[in-house]
Formats: structure tokens, sequence, C-alpha cells
């Protein structure tokens, strides 16, 4: 079937009756223009516009923006309603031009306002503008010639838009019975006749226009759907610049188009000839020159919004400095004609010849930080200004890009491997037509596309943003649980893998958690496992709607994660113990100085308790009974020191000296049994003096105090 969209036919149907000869009411100062002014003269008072003129321009500006960018293949046929209805121009491509249409319109002239208004309707171009509508444009006269037997499949739509002054809603909706009635009755002629077409689908844009300062009558309405073949909105909008923007507005959602304004633009000022300011220039053209906008995410990037209404968006790009060589080639992905919006403003002028010299302009993005990104080109061509689009990614004509470059930059975990199986999962196959009898409740299409999208309600397609799809404990879960109805015996296969990751938690055992653009260890054992069980409890949750087996494994691992009080305590006090060895660690250099302070210390300990021993080795060596001690070198108090437990992380140099001096003294003599045998470094004195019971000893001790005695009685007698 040839597809022609309604877009493809467009009347206009201007209301020429004498109330659209009243004033609009905005001003305009036109005397203002006059540079040099005599003394004494009054300026002339400021002028307003009609009704008709505004619908007039308006249309015309239409018209113009659709020839601009689509010189063929959307036509627009212009008709004047009053007393009767009056066709500007047909179908024929010769007479798709502004100039056209604008010598055709200086004929009619305005309306008349002494014209009675009784013998003036708008309902005179709405039948005409249907009648238009049947007839067959070249192209689709082409298309039937060439389908020949098939030319029924040739399709007829078309756009009916009406600037009239409606009375009231019930007018409009007069207007809009009249319109429905008439396709019907010339589809019914159509359907004999060889020259005329059925229109199957028909748009009718009602405007209503009224002067500045007056209520409306109208109320606005979205598009409503009259009948199969019509549908209707109706604008209600203020005349002048108000009227200007709507049509504006409509022009870019009728044919796809979108906007393009151009800022800092150099230009020399007029009065100042060695100064130049920066202007903006707004652009209309096809919204495919902002796909990659689109694709990418920034279709409106900041300081977007329009300066003429809120309802209309455009893209913003900074003029870059213009290429003097045309011959210079660039790499561009297409390339779309262009309109201004404002076309008499002295920026759009000086841009436009600017480029129609043969100059081209590149556009840049405006970025707040980083490189700029070049991203359109403005050139000319033959006469015709088009907006090129180039590419800022990879070209096309080199070698393909790896998988491991995708959208975010190089990328090299892409779960390939899985992926790969997930495509042998849900692999297409030929079915076989079904009988009658046991034909399936669904089409095996409608049940392939169910199961893929049961398979990718959550699926990463990275490796460092998965836990559980890179454990083989939790492969039939996750198996499992993308089945569309699940048995008995499948729920107990997923408690089993639950219950088995609730066994490594108490386990403790380590789990699959990529630190790739992570600094240090990365997270906590029990911070992975909590990262673990989200994720699993996410991928359930994306399937509990499917039956009540999938809600009981969601209930299940909602039921393991909700620790008891020990546990949790538990958790608690490792959770502190890692963070001290973790703090110890960090702070290695800083507990240094500390531990060479208590070392200090700890010797001047030991060298007190070594005082206190000689002199308790004083007081045995003067008793009768003590023995000899034997003759020994003397040896340095620090070589008794126990040595020095090795610390976590560096040596002081405090610690390496003392050992090296222990290490040497150590040779020089022979160790003191007693301290070998010590405990402590304690050895216990007159070991030989215990006997069985200890009763040698007492008995020693006793003769000692009473020979004692006997001495101090000696000394008192002399």
């Amino acid at each position: 079937m040839k597809t022609f969209s309604a877009s493809h036919k467009t009347v206009f149907v201007v209301d020429h009756c004498p109330y659209m000869a009243e004033s609009c009411r905005q001003q305009v100062e036109y005397d203002m223009l006059t540079k040099t002014r005599a003394q004494g003269i009054i300026p002339l008072a400021p002028v307003s516009k009609s009704l008709w003129t505004c619908a007039v321009e308006c249309s015309m500006e239409y018209c113009r923006i659709l020839f601009d960018i689509y010189p063929f293949k959307k036509l627009v046929n212009y008709i004047v309603s009053d007393s009767e209805f009056h066709f500007l121009n047909t179908w024929s491509q010769e007479d798709q031009n502004v100039q056209e249409l604008m010598s055709a319109l200086a004929a009619v002239g305005p309306p008349n306002p002494r014209e009675d208004p009784e013998c003036c309707s708008i309902l005179h171009g709405l039948v005409a503008a249907v009648e238009s509508l049947c007839k067959i444009t070249e192209y689709q006269h082409e298309a039937r010639t060439t389908l020949m037997d098939n030319a029924e499949h040739v399709t007829n739509k078309g756009r009916i838009i009406c600037i009239t002054n409606a009375k009231s809603d019930t007018h409009v909706r007069m207007l809009e019975d009249c319109v429905q009635e008439t396709i019907q009755e010339h589809n019914k002629l159509a359907a004999g006749s060889d020259r005329l077409m059925q229109i199957q689908q028909c748009e009718l844009v009602l405007i209503h226009t009224y002067p500045l300062g007056d209520d409306t009558l109208v109320s606005d309405r979205p598009r409503k759907e009259i009948s199969p073949v019509l549908t209707s909105e109706v604008h209600s909008v203020r005349a002048g610049r108000h009227l200007a923007g709507k049509l504006n507005i409509l022009v870019q959602q009728h044919f796809d188009l979108a906007s393009t304004t151009i800022t800092n633009i150099p230009m020399k000022e007029e009065q100042h000839a060695n100064t130049s300011a920066n202007y903006d220039v707004e652009l209309l053209h096809h919204k495919d020159a902002h796909l990659e906008f689109i694709r990418s995410g920034e279709l409106h990037p900041p300081g977007s919004a329009s300066r003429d209404s809120s309802l209309k968006e455009t893209v913003t790009l900074k003029w870059c400095t213009p290429r003097t060589n045309s011959v210079e080639l660039h790499f561009c992905t297409g390339a779309f004609r262009i309109s201004p919006v404002d076309v008499n403003s002295r920026p759009s002028s000086c841009l436009t010849n600017f480029l129609l010299n043969g100059r081209s302009v590149l556009l840049e993005q405006p970025r707040k930080s980083g490189s700029k990104v070049i991203s359109h080109m403005l050139s000319s061509h033959g006469g015709e200004i088009f907006l090129h689009v180039l590419s800022s990614t990879r070209s096309t004509l080199e070698d393909p890009p790896s998988i491991s470059e995708g959208c975010g930059g190089r990328v090299t975990d892409y779960r390939i491997t899985d992926f790969g199986e997930f495509m042998r999962e849900n692999r297409l196959t030929p079915f076989p037509e079904p009988k009658q009898i046991d034909a399936p409740a669904r089409a095996p299409l409608e049940r392939a596309k169910d199961q893929l999208e049961r398979h990718t309600r959550y699926w990463p397609m990275i490796i460092s943003q998965t836990t559980i799809f890179n454990m083989q404990a939790v492969v039939p879960l996750a198996s499992l649980i993308v089945k569309e109805s699940l048995t008995e015996e499948d729920v107990l296969t997923c408690q089993k893998t639950i219950y088995n990751l609730v066994d490594m938690e108490r386990k403790n055992d380590p789990l699959p958690i990529s630190t790739v653009g992570t600094r240090g260890k990365g997270p906590k054992r029990d911070e992975q496992y909590r990262i673990m069980w989200n994720e699993l409890e996410t991928l359930v949750r994306a399937h509990i709607n499917s039956t009540e087996r999938h809600q009981r494994v969601l209930d299940c691992i909602v039921a393991c994660r909700s620790k008891p009080p020990e546990e949790e305590e538990r958790k608690k006090r490792g959770r502190k113990r890692e963070e001290k060895e973790d703090k110890s660690e960090k702070n290695g250099k800083d507990v240094e100085p500390d531990k060479t302070w208590q070392e200090s210390e700890r010797l001047k300990g030991v060298l007190e308790c070594e005082k206190e021993e000689l002199a308790e080795a004083e007081i045995i060596k003067d008793s009768p009974d003590s023995p000899e001690p034997l003759n020994k070198k003397p040896r340095l108090a620090i070589e008794e020191t126990p040595p020095v437990e090795k610390a976590k992380g560096p040596v002081s140099l405090l610690a390496m000296w003392t050992s090296r001096i222990n290490t040497a003294n150590s040779r020089k003599h022979q160790e003191f049994v007693g301290r070998l045998n010590s405990v402590n470094n304690k050895a216990e004195l007159y070991q030989h003096l215990k006997e069985e019971n200890g009763l040698l000893l007492i008995v020693g001790r006793t003769l000692m105090k009473m020979e004692r005695l006997a001495d101090n009685e000696d000394n008192e007698d002399n």
C-alpha cells in the first residue's frame, strides 16, 4: 500500500467576511524608523492591523516554512471564503510557492466592512476544502499509475486549517457537523469516479481569532474523534503575535519539525562599525537533526526554552569560527533544510547571506566543563541552506567497534557467556500450524514475547553490577524463578538454595564482589552479604505477580534475612573487631612512637626489678649457710628483657638496635643455669634444701633461730 500521510495535503480556509476587517488592537509604531526628524513635526500615530491581515500574514508564514523545508510532496491549497469560495492555487507543484499565493491574495483584497454579513459564511470555504481533498494530486496519480490494478491501495488523507472568528462553541460544533456531512457526500461521489479519491482521514484544525482585550467566546479543545474519518481540534487565540506563535507551533507539530537556536553569532553594529555584538537566530528543520541528542538523553540542554513561547522548545548550539575552506570534508550522518523563524530580522538576514556566499559554520554544544563537541554544521548547496549533522561518535566507515566499547566508554566485563546462554534459552523456532481441536490458548509468538519479557525483568549486563549471577549457589533459583509457574518441587529447590546462602553467611564465606573502581579492600563481609540479599530480593520481587508459589519464595527470603538478636550482636562484635584491626593498620605509623615509649618504660621496670633481686641476693649472701656465688662476667640488664614482640608495620630503630646488642652479648658468656630454668625471669634458690614433706627444711630453720637466740643471750651476759 502506498501511504500518503495527512501532511501530504493541507487546505487553508481563511475567513474573508466583513467582521474580519475589525482591528486586532495590537498597535505598531512605524514612525520610529525615521532616523532624523525636524523640530516641530509631530510623529505619526501608531497603526493596528485587521484580523484579516493577521490571519493572512500568519498563514503565509506557515506556508513559507513548509515550502523552505519541504519543497516537494507537501502541498498547500489556499481558499478564501466570503459570499462564495475562491481558490487561490491548485495542487500543482508549480503553484506551491509564496509568490504565487501573495499575488492571488493581492487580487482578492481586504474584506469589505460594508458588505452584508448574512450573505457571507465560512461554510462555503469548508465545503470547497472537502471537495479539494477529494481531488488527485500529481504524486497520487503517479502512485496509482504505478500500481495499476491495485490503485485502490493508494491512501488519501488531508488536513484542513480554518482561521475564522466564531460566535460560540455551538457555532464550532455546527462547522464540524457541516464538514462531516460534506465528507460523507463527496465520498459517495468519489466512489463512482476515476478522477476523485475517497477521503480515508481528515484532520480539522479550527482556529478562532479575536481582538486583544476581548473575551473569548470559544473554548480550546484538544484533538477529538468526530467519526472514523474526521478528527477535530479547536484553538482560541488572540490576534497579532499570539496567532503567529500558535501557527509556528502547529507547523512544527504537523510536519515533525524541531527548533535550533544559534547563539553567540558575532555581528557588527550598524551604528558603530568598529564594534560587534552577539546575536541569536532560531532555525526550524526536521526533528531527525536532533536524533543524536535524543539517543544520548541530552535533547534539551540548559537554556533550551524558546524565546517566543513556553510551549515550544529549542536546542541551543554555539557559533564556532567559520571555515573558509569549503573543500574540507566532514563526516556527516544527515543533512536537513532549514528555515529561519524570524526571516525578516537583521541577524537572520545576515546569517543567510553569509551562508549563501559559500561559507560554512560549525556549531558546538554548549558545555559547562570539558572539551567542546562539534555536533552540527551550516552550509549551503545549490542556493539552499542545510543543517548537517556531524558524527561525534565513532565513524561507521571504520572497523566495527569491539563489544567492550559501549556507550559508557571501555567496558570490559560484559556478561558475554551468560548472554549467549540467554539467547539459546530464548531462541525462536518455527511452530506448526495448530489444529482447531488442540489449539493453544495463546499464539506462539505471544508466548515467546511473554517469556522474553520475564527473562529480562532483571538481567544485569555487566559482571561488576551483579553478585548473585556470579555465584554458582544461586543458579538453581535464578533459573526457576523466571518460569511462568512453579511446582512444589521448584519451590523446595528455591528454598534449599536460600538456606545454603544462609549457611554460607553463617560460615562467613567470601562472595564474588567486584572491586573494580574501588579503593582499598572493598566492602566488609556483612556488607557483601547485605548487597547479595538485596539483589536476590530484587530478582524475586520482579516475579511475585506470576503465581502464589513465587510469593512463597519471597517470603522465605524475607524470613531468612530477619536474624535473631544474638546473631545481630555477634555480627556487631565482629564488625567492631574488624574496624579496630583496620584502624590499627591504617595508623601503624602513628602508633610507632607510642610503642617506643612503652618499651622504654618496660625496660625501666625490668631494671628496678633486677635491683631488688640483687639486694635480696646480698642478704642471702650474708647468711652463714649461703654458698659462694660463681664468678661470671657482668651482663647488661637489657639482655634479661624478654624479646620484643614483633609489631605489625615497620620496626623502629630502637628495636633493631636492642636486638643486635642482645644477640652480640649472648655469645660472650655461658648463661646462668637458674636463668635458663627460670619462670617469668625468676629462679628459686636453695632447691636442694627441700626434702620430702619439707621436714629437713623446717628443722634447719629452727636450729638457725636457736643459735641466733643463744648468741644474743651470751652477748647480754657479757
